[in-house]
């Protein structure tokens, strides 16, 4: 029987040729070629259907369909593939609070935590706009970020708070206690993120996949394409611009894209 997920073809779907051994190095350069190659994308629940959380339906979806997928996709397979290296990552959810306050905000969201020599790393690819290119070290005494960097740690009592560079200063992306989740867990809490008519993700169209020199985002109709640090902003005219940009940046044709539901696009619905 094949061990899921398959390495070698979770390497060629992003394009990886690099070490293996279970170094930050390595974790820092598999989390770039994951975060390039395999896109952000919620179009499964637009689409009324289950977004499955076990290895085999992840790994054909993003791996052999090169789809992509949200935070409980990236973060499940991505911890397999470590484990499978010989990393031992820790799986954890949190409370976005990009929007709203912490006591309003579920514990909708997967991430990581990878120990290694030089201390503990989070890992957050499936955080979609504002997911971390690279590890983030959990230093205790961080009281600001490191130069140049998107993202930064910082403890707040009794949970750590992932901060993120948005719109030219650092806001409170999640909130976590870092405790280790079971996989059921992650099942409830996809339930909701899928299928709730409150979730963000039942309601409007969420997309982003990084490009040679930039990064395509997609919010309901709205669509920003960064080239070369310059933003260019237009909308999206209908289903088949939808389906016509997921083939151009997003790297998959899905024809059920045409008769996509979203409830934020009126005429959509």
């Amino acid at each position: 029987m094949t061990t899921l997920p398959d390495l070698d073809a979770y390497f060629e779907r992003i394009r990886w040729a690099g070490e293996t051994a279970p170094t930050l190095d390595t974790l820092s350069r598999l989390l770039a070629a994951h975060m390039a190659h395999i896109p952000f994308e919620n179009l499964d629940v637009l689409l009324g259907r289950p977004v499955r959380l076990d290895l085999g339906s992840i790994e054909a979806k993003l791996v052999r369909a090169r789809r992509g997928g949200y935070c409980f996709e990236h973060a499940t397979l991505f911890a397999a593939v470590l484990e499978q290296l010989g990393f031992h990552p820790a799986r954890h959810a949190a409370r976005v609070v990009l929007f709203v306050p912490r006591d309003a905000a579920s514990r909708t969201h997967m991430f990581l935590s990878v120990p290694l020599a030089e201390g503990v790393y989070v890992v957050d690819p499936g955080f979609g706009a504002l997911a971390p290119s690279t590890p983030l070290p959990l230093v205790e005494a961080a009281a600001k970020p490191r130069e140049g960097a998107t993202h930064w740690m910082v403890r707040d009592g009794p949970v750590w708070v992932m901060r993120a560079k948005r719109d030219g200063a650092f806001a409170d992306a999640w909130v976590s206690t870092l405790e280790p989740e079971n996989a059921i867990d992650f099942e409830i809490a996809n339930h909701f993120a899928a299928t709730h008519p409150a979730s963000p993700f039942v309601n409007r169209i969420m997309m982003r996949a990084l490009t040679g020199d930039g990064h395509v985002a997609v919010m309901n109709r709205d669509l920003t394409i960064w080239h070369g640090g310059v933003a260019h902003a237009t909308q999206l005219a209908d289903r088949a611009a939808l389906r016509s940009l997921l083939v151009e940046h997003f790297g998959f044709d899905l024809p059920e894209s045409e008769r996509i539901r979203v409830p934020a696009i009126p005429e959509w619905a």
